[in-house]
């Protein structure tokens, strides 16, 4: 009996040994193409002006907070998005809100009453009414004392319609501001209007309702909400040590804070080979994600990454180099 069961330890002991080895094998960068290539950058409303983060919340108004202005534009218009391309830019963020007209504005805030000399929603107004607005009346980097962008923002909101087509072949990625599953079905009946080539260079991102509504309509566009980072990254921990991809993964993309990124299954090269294959593009964002600002905005951000393979960068200023991991993806 105590020789049967030291066999049965021995053999446990094997399978288990075994069972480590092929888990490392599978998962270790050691035994994979390496990643290399230009960073990726990325900017987030193109080129904006930059504001004090500390003790900012979803309410604050960040115009009446800006430093003194380093350029003449104003973020989420094309002349900022023109500006951050030509700086060197892969893809620019915007966001968009619907308007009274069935269009999308391309505008950031809740209401209007922050940046604009008009209050209100965007819904509230067509898009030819939004147009005659002063986006640039509520900037202030001296409390209140001057408004340098006063009267410099007129006709400058633009509609998503002509941000695409004046970059026609550029990667953008499209920011749903609201939880309402009918903005996800608007925006999909507008898309499904684009060839497919075009289609791949877009990604949209937003709440869980409108992301569904979208990806329901257009399962081929990539997207992101909470709701398909956990369905693609909660199967990919209990499984992932195995190679298998959870076909939630396809066509999305990930944010992923760096302090839980090593923690995950191939991380970094053989992951991101994995989500290349999956048409989803792996994004690192700064600390554990929990941040109001999750971006790398400083060279101390910068120094502490290692290197490897392409990145990314997510800041209000494409000339504050701040890279992010990402696999290449399209």
């Amino acid at each position: 009996m105590k020789r049967f069961i030291r066999i049965i330890k021995s053999k446990l002991a094997l399978f288990l040994l075994l069972l480590f080895v092929f888990i490392y094998l599978n998962n270790s960068s050691l035994f994979t193409e390496q990643r290399s290539g230009d960073p990726l950058l990325l900017a987030h409303r193109g080129l904006a002006q930059t504001f004090s983060m500390e003790g900012i919340t979803g309410d604050t108004c960040t115009a009446e907070r800006i430093y003194e202005p380093e350029h003449p534009f104003l973020e989420n218009t094309i002349p900022s998005m023109k500006a951050a391309f030509e700086a060197g830019a892969d893809i620019v963020e915007l966001d968009i809100k619907p308007t009274k007209d069935g269009q999308f504005a391309v505008f950031h805030d809740w209401t209007l009453d922050c940046r604009t000399n008009v209050q209100g929603k965007v819904g509230d107004f067509t898009l030819a009414e939004l147009k005659k607005m002063d986006i640039g009346y509520g900037y202030t980097a001296d409390q209140g004392q001057t408004y340098p962008f006063r009267g410099k923002g007129i006709g400058l909101m633009p509609s998503l319609e002509e941000v695409l087509a004046y970059f026609p072949d550029k990667p953008l990625l499209i920011h749903i501001k609201s939880n309402d599953p009918q903005e996800g079905g608007h925006l999909a009946r507008y898309l499904e209007t684009l060839p497919d080539n075009r289609l791949q260079q877009l990604t949209v991102y937003g709440g869980d309702e409108p992301i569904g509504t979208l990806q329901s309509s257009l399962p081929g566009i990539r997207v992101m909400s909470l709701a398909t980072m956990k369905s693609c990254l909660l199967p990919y921990l209990a499984a992932g040590w195995t190679g298998y991809v959870p076909s939630a993964c396809e066509n999305t993309q990930l944010h992923i804070p760096e302090k839980i990124a090593p923690w995950l299954w191939g991380w970094p090269d053989r992951l991101l080979n994995r989500m290349d294959r999956a048409n989803t593009r792996v994004i690192v964002v700064g600390g554990s994600g929990s941040d109001f600002s999750s971006g790398f905005d400083t060279p101390q951000d910068i120094e502490r990454l290692p290197g490897g393979f392409t990145g990314g960068i997510w800041t209000n200023r494409i000339d504050r180099i701040a890279p992010l991991y990402q696999n290449e993806g399209n």
